[in-house]
């Protein structure tokens, strides 16, 4: 495709968003889904800082930070359960 192709497409569809606004629901739905995703990394990384000391580390993917994320707290400490007594 031409460059200018694309460009004009993404204006138009931007300029039509705007004059007809984005549909509310799925865009909360995708907003908090990425807010609990940015908790659940934010979650892991200081587990992995702290957990250094002790000799634990999560990896931090995709899934890992779903489950931080979406079940907050509890989550991370099943997380650090399937680590202690599963993967060691």
């Amino acid at each position: 495709m031409d460059t200018t192709v694309v460009i004009t497409s993404l204006i138009v569809l931007i300029a039509l968003l705007l004059i007809v606004g984005a549909p509310l629901k799925p865009m909360q739905f995708l907003a908090q889904g990425s807010v609990k995703l940015v908790i659940g990394v934010l979650f892991l990384f200081f587990f992995n800082v702290f957990g250094a000391s002790i000799g634990l580390h999560i990896p931090i993917n995709v899934f890992t930070a779903i489950i931080a994320g979406f079940l907050g707290l509890p989550g991370l400490a099943s997380l650090t359960a399937l680590h202690i007594f599963v993967l060691a």
